[in-house]
This record gives structure tokens, sequence and C-alpha cells, in this order.
């Protein structure tokens, strides 16, 4: 592995795009305490701008030998790789997507500020390999994130923040207790380490270190059983913050969960592919179950994402078994960051319509919106030609390849009555735009014996994002084969 021989102007230059991000959170900082509330949409520039430069210095770095730097506590490869461009390409569309529900606020710079920071944390969870530093990338991928829920600081946002803080407080504590436990079993916290001397270390320290740090990267990514605080979190914010709140932070810990499953964790006596299967299955399956009652369509989309995790873990359980498990994962990530983050952006384009029936009504007067919905509903279920089809693709051929045949037939089932759901939205959706009238004309609706509803306004910069990513998950799926190079193992 290259890298580990490097001299200190050289590992900090590993770490370009992490650097690029924290300037934009620091210089962001210093912008907006210098520059007036009415033109804090510099600070929004700013950001902008430095997740752009993080993606492109990512992109430039991306195809370079796989290398550890600092003693080997960071690992710069791939599925690294892939996570940096993906959060700094996401967070820079969310910060744009929050701009609009943000403007005016008096701590509208903190937010991007914060958003940035959580993206770094993200980042650092995909590039961790020593339990040491996976813990401070838990930390750095959770507090921003606390605040973040919080930010309107209204009812729902309170109790939001107050439910995300305590159950990660509690599951970072578990986490601890695991890296204690795999530290006591072997004497160092370096993955490398760990894994030539896990193998023959007592079992029960092993389950519990096992166990403990696997929740970690659990709770981060939203999967089952720790998944409890994802539908009151992402109900009880604004549609641009849950967006960013069921992407980014899952984006680096399923990395991470992978990379402790291909090294420290490969060669254990317990069987971990096979616990990270089965919560995999249960993921997915409660996700989907729990989808199909909903109305209010943020709880609606957060059971979602708890189970698109399922798809996700189940590349993670076979990271060690087979070679095709990193490029998929690493076009499932892509394929999901940008459709989650459009299917949310759907939500913020009518902020007021907070239910199925609600948006139904209003998007009716927009044919574009809802085709774009389409889209990307369709993709989140796995349909051709979308990007998350040939994620899914990817993964289930990995899944085959790695021995876990039944998982792949539990994902299809799953995969298949997911559909029941969004189809719930996309059906009175579209009905509505047929029996609407033409697109962007709007007009008060009222029927006898009720109270009158006004038409509300297309927000404009969700529209946009939605109608992007859409093209971007169809031009993505068709286009995954040159994706699929462009990621090499």
């Amino acid at each position: 592995m290259g890298g580990m021989g490097m001299d200190a102007g050289g590992e900090a230059l590993a770490l370009l795009p992490e650097l690029l991000l924290l300037l934009g959170a620091v210089g962001g900082l210093l912008l907006g305490l210098w520059t007036p509330q009415a033109k804090q949409w510099r600070v929004r520039a700013f950001t902008v701008l430095a997740c752009l430069a993080s993606a492109v210095a990512a992109t430039v770095a991306l195809p370079r030998e796989a290398e550890r730097v600092f003693e080997g506590v960071w690992v710069v490869d791939t599925t690294t790789g892939v996570v940096r461009i993906t959060v700094a390409l996401g967070v820079a569309v969310l910060v744009l997507l929050a701009g609009s529900s943000l403007t005016g606020h008096p701590r509208e710079t903190e937010a991007y500020v914060l958003m940035l920071l959580g993206g770094i944390g993200a980042v650092a969870l995909a590039a961790s390999a020593d339990l040491l530093l996976l813990i401070a990338a838990y930390l750095l991928a959770s507090v921003p994130l606390y605040a973040l829920a919080g930010f309107a600081k209204d009812a729902r946002g309170v109790e939001a923040a107050m439910k995300y803080y305590l159950m990660g407080a509690f599951v970072g504590v578990l986490m601890v207790v695991g890296v204690a436990a795999l530290v006591l079993a072997d004497g160092s916290t370096s993955y490398i380490d760990l894994a030539v001397a896990l193998p023959d270390a007592p079992a029960p320290l092993l389950a519990v270190g096992v166990l403990g740090v696997l929740a970690g990267v659990a709770f981060k990514a939203g999967a089952v059983p720790v998944h409890f605080w994802v539908p009151d979190v992402t109900a009880g914010t604004t549609a641009p913050m849950a967006a960013y709140l069921t992407t980014i932070p899952k984006l680096g810990a399923v990395a991470a969960a992978f990379r402790l499953l291909a090294e420290p964790f490969a060669a254990l006596p317990l069987d971990v592919p096979l616990m990270v299967a089965l919560i995999a299955a249960a993921s997915m399956t409660l996700g989907n179950l729990a989808a199909f009652a909903q109305t209010e369509l943020l709880r609606l989309l957060a059971y979602s994402s708890v189970s698109q995790v399922g798809y996700l873990f189940m590349v993670v359980a076979v990271a060690a078994r087979t070679d095709l498990a990193v490029p998929a994962l690493a076009v499932y990530l892509v394929a999901y960051a940008v459709t989650n983050i459009a299917a949310f952006a759907a939500v913020a384009a009518l902020p007021h319509a907070r239910t199925i029936a609600e948006w139904a009504q209003e998007a009716g007067r927009s044919r574009w919106l809802v085709f774009s919905l389409v889209v990307c509903l369709l993709g989140l279920v796995g349909t051709p030609p979308t990007a998350v089809f040939v994620g899914k693709l990817a993964i289930f051929a990995a899944t085959w390849d790695g021995g876990l045949a039944w998982l792949v037939v539990v994902a299809a089932i799953n995969t298949v009555a997911s559909l029941f759901y969004y189809l719930r939205w996309i059906a009175p959706a579209a009905a509505s735009g047929n029996a609407g009238s033409s697109a962007g004309e709007i007009t008060p609706r009222a029927s006898p014996g009720t109270v009158t509803v006004t038409a509300q306004k297309v927000a404009g910069t969700p529209a946009v994002v939605l109608h992007v990513a859409a093209v971007a998950s169809l031009v993505l799926g068709l286009g995954a084969g040159w994706l699929l190079l462009a990621f090499p193992s």
C-alpha cells in the first residue's frame, strides 16, 4: 500500500479535499461575521465554491494508487474517493437547496458551516483506518447534525434534536465500549494490526467489540435496530435539512462499515457477514413495512431511507468475499445520493404541502414537477434506466457472488414491495397533473362548505434541484458502464 513513507507535505496534500472543505467552513464563518444579514448569500456562494473545489481535488486524486497517510490511520482509495466526491457535491447542492428556507435566518451562516463540518465528518468515517479516528469521525459527523436537526427552533424541531442527541450519545457510548473491548483484545487501534491479531482473540471480547463498533456506524447510517431517530428527526425538521441528515452521514457510515468488514473483521471466528446480512434484511423489510401506512411525506421518505440502508448493507456483508463489492458500493452510493436528495427537493418545492394529498393538489399545476418526481421515486425503487437500478443490479450481483443468495431473494421481494408506497405518492400526483391546468398556472380551489385552499407557488431552487437530479439519475443509469470503469476496485 502506497503512501506509508510519504513526507509531511505529501500527507497534507493527500488530504486536500478535506482541507478545502475545512477552509470553506472557517472562511465562511469569518465571511459571515463581516457580512450584512441581507447579503448572507455571499457565504452560501463561498461554501458552494469550496465544495466544488473539494470535489475537483478528489476527482483528480481518484485514479491514484491507494495509500495510507499519517501513520496509516487515514486511507485514500477508491471508496474514500467516491465518498469525497459525492459528499462534496451533495453538500453543495444541499446548501443551495437550504438557501430558500434559511434566507433571512439570523444564524444562516452557522447553518452552512455546520453542513460543511458534518460533510468532513462523513468523509472521515469513510477514510478511517484506526478505531480512535473512527470515534472522532463519529463525533464530527454527529455534533453538527444535532444542531441542524433543531435549527427551526419550533416544537417539532426541538423534539427532533433532543431525540437525535440522546440516541446518538447512547450509541456513542456503545461504540466506545466496543473500541475498548477490541483494544483490550489486541492492544492496538490500527485496522492493519487488528486484522492480524483479532482472529486469535477471545470470542466474548470480539463479540462485544464488533457489536459496539457496528452499532455506531449503523446509527449514522440509520440502520435497524438503531434507526428509531430517523422518522422523528426527518419529520421534525425542514425538507432540505432532512435531505442532509438522511444522505450525507449515511454515505460515510456505510463506507466505514464496508472498510471494517473488509479489513479488521474479515477473518474473525464470528460470522460478522451473516450479522450484517441480517441487519440488511431487517432494515429493508421493516423500513418498507413502516412506510406503507405513512401519509406525511417526510416520514414516508424517512422510512424509505431506512429501507435503502438495507440494500447498501448487502454489499457491506460481502466486502471481503468478492471483487465486485467495491464498484457496486461506489455506484449505489452515488445513485442513492442523487435520488434521495431529489425526493426531498420535491417536498421542498412545495413547502406548505406536508401530506401526499396536499402535495398532489398543489403539484397538479406543474406537470414537469410531477414528471421529475416520478423519475426519482421510480429510481428509488430501482426501475430502469435510472442510476439506482444499475446500483441494485451491481449490489445483487456482488451479494450473489459473495455467497448470500438468500439475501438477494429478500432484497428482490422488498424491491417489489417498495413500489406500493411510492405509487401511493405517484398516483394522486399524476392524476392531479392530468386533471389540473397547464404547467405554471396557479389558481385557487374551493369546494362548497369548506375553507378555500390557496395554491402555493412552486419554490424555484428546489424545483431546479429536482429536475437536474432526475436528469442526472437517468444519465448515470444510461452511462453506468463508464461509471463502473471510473471506480476501479
